[in-house]
């Protein structure tokens, strides 16, 4: 699988947040975007995962067969998307329905996540890392390679983040993609980055996708 994006530009209202933005990024690849507040990295996410139209530009995606980019996409969004009413396995359980092609059951992705102790639980009476946890639990319960993370770090403690490394190194392994906006290090090394500040209007920089992530 590859994914493809030229020329994409992203408008709010008004507002231009970035423009002249592209990239490409293949099976076993991570992209890494950082940028300030309100730069439009939650904008992109959005754009990738079918949500939001992007102002100009084209997204492509190679080596999906007649899937659409949505059907093979992961998206953990900024907030949690839990309903407080459901268990944490009520929760997952909706989701495998909903995104089909079933992998784990949510008790299993909850164990990966280390939260099988709290299948039974209300998601309203969890803490906000362990309502992350079960946000990023979807991970598992559908097959699909391409994972979407906005801020998948947010809320969670240095064991948790240190587990979601490793759980983010394993999809790679198996040839998976992940693009991941976040202000913090993922521990993902040999992943590429990009700068979304360097698309902002006015920027006046190449804004280049760089190698490494810091």
């Amino acid at each position: 699988m590859r994914i493809s994006v030229e020329g994409l530009a992203c408008r709010r209202g008004e507002r231009l947040l970035f423009s002249n933005l592209s990239f490409s990024l293949a099976s076993g690849e991570a992209l890494v975007v950082t940028g300030r507040n309100g730069a439009g990295k939650s904008s992109l996410i959005a754009m990738l995962a079918g949500r939001l139209a992007p102002a100009a530009g084209e997204i492509r995606a190679e080596g999906i067969g007649e899937a659409t980019l949505a059907e093979v996409t992961n998206h953990v969004g900024h907030k949690e998307g839990l309903k407080a009413a459901l268990t944490a396995e009520e929760n997952l359980a909706f989701a495998r329905a909903m995104l089909g092609r079933p992998r784990m059951s949510p008790r299993e992705a909850l164990a990966r996540v280390g939260l099988a102790r709290a299948a039974d639980l209300p998601a309203g009476y969890l803490s906000a890392g362990q309502r992350r946890r079960v946000a990023l639990a979807r991970l598992f319960v559908s097959h699909r390679p391409l994972w979407l993370l906005d801020e998948p770090t947010s809320a969670l403690d240095a064991a948790s983040q240190a587990r979601l490394a490793g759980i983010m190194r394993e999809h790679l392994a198996e040839g998976g993609l992940i693009i991941a906006a976040t202000h913090a290090p993922l521990g993902l090394e040999g992943a590429k980055t990009l700068d979304i500040d360097a698309h902002a209007p006015g920027s006046g920089a190449s804004g280049a996708v760089q190698g490494d992530e810091a």
